[in-house]
């Protein structure tokens, strides 16, 4: 069947923030670049709370005035609870040089603004075009179905894929390879608040719970800039099948259990957005590019939304692969292995140790510990708002995870 065929020199498919980022960066290289994305926006998207890290991305992008106009939330912390046990993080008490503070953002506007900011510096932005097929190598093509179903063939000097959870590359490639992490899943929805300003409740802080009784369930609570909140429960699936009802019964019964979390939302008018669940988001792949593709962001690995990683590792590997396509285009070979994939795995890695430390409970010890060191503290505080490559970090260059052991056993005596 004979298609229209399209020609570009980058193509990146998903709009989301990896592909909006990635297409800010090249356009200030002057590439010609197209994206694509199956959905119409402003769509939803979970990952709303956004890491100081993540704006020296959105920054080197030319889209910070974009983001900062925009209206959302300010954020400049986390703060945890356990029980009795509380403690906040102050992202600009931090280690590592470089911003100390961010939003948490409406993803379905966030992702929106940053979009219409890369189409803006002038890339060709196309919605509701999906892909259907993919021939990697040398000059790399794509078979796309427009929403009135016809198709169209486009061919790349290099597509970047940043679909997301939809992993398009990985699936129709065959590259996706099991996570090791437990399957969890996450229970949430948007409420509209109502917490009583003078409660003991900072909205310039993301709030993570940890349920009363099981030390690897816990919370988010996400305030939002217009009086609501993205409240969430993550569990193993098993978990969630002790409650009755649909899923906001189960997320109201869940939630009904923290007496930290009834108090502040004793007055929340509940499901402003409807309920969702996702289970086993946890993703991995077998390689992170191939002849004339590379993955980015959730398309290529996700580990879990207790930290708030997504969004910061998605934007690091549209900066790392805006940078080896600038060298590409300079006449330079190009070692997508040594100079994308391995530092990007780096900080993944980094995430990686925090998240399993904190299922495990040793990272829960650390921080409720009465007895921090600031200096440490101010270690760990660099990792939780994104600085997962800075080098210098003792946290971050241990990579046997040593150190972080260490630092459990004596939180724990």
């Amino acid at each position: 069947m004979a298609h229209d065929v399209e020609r570009t020199e980058i193509l990146i498919i998903g709009a989301g923030p990896a592909g909006s980022v990635a297409a800010a960066m090249l356009r200030k290289q002057g590439r010609q670049v197209l994206m694509i994305e199956r959905q119409q926006f402003p769509r939803f998207s979970i990952g709303e709370s956004l890491l100081p890290q993540s704006m020296e991305y959105i920054e080197a992008a030319g889209l910070l005035q974009d983001v900062v106009e925009a209206g959302f939330q300010y954020k400049n912390g986390a703060a945890f609870v356990h029980g009795e046990a509380r403690t906040s993080f102050d992202f600009r008490d931090k280690f590592s040089p470089g911003w100390g503070t961010t939003y948490q953002v409406q993803r379905a506007d966030f992702d929106n603004v940053l979009a219409r900011g890369a189409e803006r510096m002038g890339t060709t932005l196309r919605f509701g075009d999906e892909v259907l097929a993919v021939e990697p190598g040398e000059q790399p093509a794509v078979t796309v179905r427009r929403p009135d179903g016809s198709e169209y063939r486009i061919e790349a000097d290099f597509i970047l894929d940043a679909s997301g959870f939809a992993r398009l590359l990985p699936r129709l490639l065959q590259l996706e390879s099991p996570s090791n992490f437990p399957v969890r899943g996450a229970i949430f929805c948007h409420v509209r608040d109502h917490i009583p300003v003078d409660a003991d409740f900072d909205r310039n802080k993301i709030l993570i719970t940890t349920h009363p009784e099981h030390i690897d369930v816990w919370y988010w609570t996400i305030p939002f800039s217009n009086g609501c909140c993205s409240l969430g429960v993550v569990a193993e699936p098993s978990f969630f099948e002790r409650y009755e009802g649909e899923d906001l019964q189960k997320l109201q019964a869940i939630v009904g259990e923290d007496p930290n979390l009834s108090r502040l939302l004793a007055n929340a008018e509940w499901a402003v957005l409807p309920v969702r669940r996702i289970t086993g988001y946890s993703a991995n792949v077998s390689s992170l590019h191939g002849p004339g593709y590379a993955l980015l962001g959730n398309a290529g690995e996700f580990l879990d939304p207790v930290f708030s990683s997504g969004v910061t590792i998605a934007f690091k590997s549209a900066q790392l692969a805006s940078e080896c396509i600038a060298r590409r285009y300079a006449g330079e070979s190009v070692d997508w292995e040594i100079e994308f994939s391995v530092p990007l795995r780096a900080g993944v890695k980094t995430f990686r140790r925090f998240v399993e430390a904190w299922y495990q409970g040793g990272f829960q010890k650390i921080i409720y510990h009465p007895d921090q060191q600031p200096e440490i503290r101010s270690m760990i505080c660099s990792i939780l708002a994104g600085y997962a490559w800075d080098t210098k970090n003792p946290y971050v260059a241990d990579e046997s995870g040593r150190r972080m052991r260490v630092l459990e056993e004596l939180c724990a005596t």
